[in-house]
């Protein structure tokens, strides 16, 4: 049996896209700003830097960073580096897009920052390698190539955070779920197939459990019920659907609602408004 592969059904429906806009030095005092949707993925190839950033109760987070890093910012978070004007300063850094920005709901679990030294995650370095190798060459093709290998990276990072869980002191979400051997076809079935009439024992069957310690279990990991998470996994695609120009009745039908109404009261509940008076405020 080939092992689950439990990204593709995410990023098969929510297209990551890297842009790349800084390589060498940063001198002094660089500020990152916010923008709508947007996190950022920067690579400290050589040198050291103090990282601030804002935190949840108002004040300053500093993080001092002296080995080379990879830092992950998978949500618009303002950021600042404060580091020396020394040649020896080296970045890379790209901007990231997520369809369905912050609610998509990997990038909603994950903590606003992740920095990881580059010697702890030995499976980035093929990636790494060849992004270098092509920052530093100025040849045809380059910030293309640039973007797609900085996606290569996002995609490797993400491999290892699935595979170290426990490292990263992941607070209940879906990757911690995705990390669980007995949570995971569940969710993937659920990812591949929104459409489908799950019920909790089917879901339950996936996972080689009984309904309660199924429910349990997923409540503890992924800290919701299996039904809202199925509700809230149908709706994040709904709105990227309507986005993108589908009806209301058939984003119901591809979603497994019984009807276009049964659809739109489910919409309005969780997100304040009609899927078309949402439409027309998202427009």
């Amino acid at each position: 049996m080939p092992p689950l592969d439990r990204l593709t059904p995410l990023l098969d429906r929510f297209r990551v896209r890297t842009r790349l806009f800084h390589t060498g030095p940063l001198c002094g005092t660089t500020e990152f700003a916010a923008s709508r949707g947007q996190g950022f993925l920067h690579v400290l190839r050589r040198g050291e830097l103090e990282l601030t950033y804002p935190r949840v109760d108002g004040g300053r987070a500093r993080e001092r960073i002296t080995r080379p890093s990879l830092l992950f910012f998978p949500r618009p978070l303002d950021h600042t580096f404060l580091n020396a004007p020394t040649a020896e300063s080296d970045f890379a850094c790209a901007t990231i897009d997520v369809d369905g920005g912050a609610t998509h709901p990997l990038v909603r679990t994950l903590p606003p920052v992740i920095v990881l030294p580059l010697d702890e995650v030995a499976t980035l370095s093929p990636a790494l390698d060849l992004l270098f190798a092509e920052v530093d060459n100025v040849r045809c093709g380059r910030p293309l190539l640039a973007d797609r290998l900085f996606e290569v990276v996002l995609i490797q990072l993400l491999r290892w955070m699935l595979d170290h869980p426990d490292g990263l002191a992941l607070p209940p979400g879906l990757l911690p779920g995705l990390a669980d051997e007995r949570l995971a076809p569940a969710l993937v079935a659920m990812h591949e197939a929104p459409g489908e009439a799950w019920t909790l024992e089917a879901l339950a069957r996936r996972a080689a459990l009984s309904r309660s310690a199924f429910a349990a279990r997923f409540k503890e990991v992924v800290g919701r019920a299996p039904g809202d998470y199925l509700t809230e996994w149908r709706l994040t695609i709904a709105q990227e659907q309507l986005r993108a120009g589908m009806t209301v009745s058939a984003v119901a039908a591809e979603l497994g609602y019984a009807s276009a109404s049964a659809f739109s009261r489910v919409f309005t509940q969780r997100l304040g408004h009609s899927p078309r008076a949402w439409l027309g405020l998202a427009a």
